[in-house]
């Protein structure tokens, strides 16, 4: 919930807020919520605007997702896929951009500047199992990349995972995690 709440704005209200207060109790000559208007407010409302400059907003679903994968979901859904979802669909601060520190340990990302760029995602079947969908504009990081880091991708995102790569489009990747069910263990055979 909170992660979903966009702070910056919330702070820059509550500290404009205060502010104003404190201004109105000046020329109202009340010394007490002069005080807590500038010595809280305008804190906070720099507070605001600080967060405001390093905000990373959530990723945005591109498809809505059906009642039957949300039921996937719970089922078979990973804590690693879990995570990646949750993290990417909540306000961030002081960071680039969403993954970033994930894609510079697998190598698709060789400078802060050249980081693909997490556009949208989705969650989808694929063959009876989960698939979280991360889209990606890739402009300087090239397809055949992704391509030879698909085996460290799926180290990565941990285990029980299958990561399937394609290209929608130029200068695009979509990164499928797909859940890789454990097979059964065979049932043991009794001698008669």
């Amino acid at each position: 919930m909170l992660g979903r709440t966009n702070l910056s704005l919330v702070l820059l209200a509550v500290g404009g807020v205060l502010t104003v207060i404190g201004f109105v109790a000046y020329f109202q000559d009340n010394s007490t919520l002069n005080l807590v208007g500038f010595f809280y407010g305008i804190p906070v409302l720099l507070g605001g605007l600080a967060l405001r400059a390093a905000e990373l907003e959530p990723a945005p679903y591109t498809q809505p997702t059906s009642p039957e994968v949300l039921k996937l979901r719970e089922e078979q859904a990973t804590p690693t896929q879990n995570q990646v979802r949750q993290d990417v669909t909540r306000y961030r601060y002081g960071q680039e951009a969403h993954l970033d520190v994930a894609l510079q340990k697998l190598g698709l990302s060789p400078s802060g500047q050249e980081c693909p760029e997490l556009s949208g995602l989705h969650e989808t079947e694929v063959e009876g199992s989960y698939a979280l969908v991360l889209e990606f504009d890739s402009p300087t990081v090239p397809f055949t990349t992704w391509v030879e880091k698909k085996a460290k991708i799926e180290s990565f995102f941990g285990p029980n995972l299958r990561a399937d790569l394609s290209q929608p489009a130029a200068d695009r990747v979509n990164l499928a995690l797909i859940t890789q069910l454990e097979p059964a263990a065979p049932a043991p055979v009794e001698a008669q």
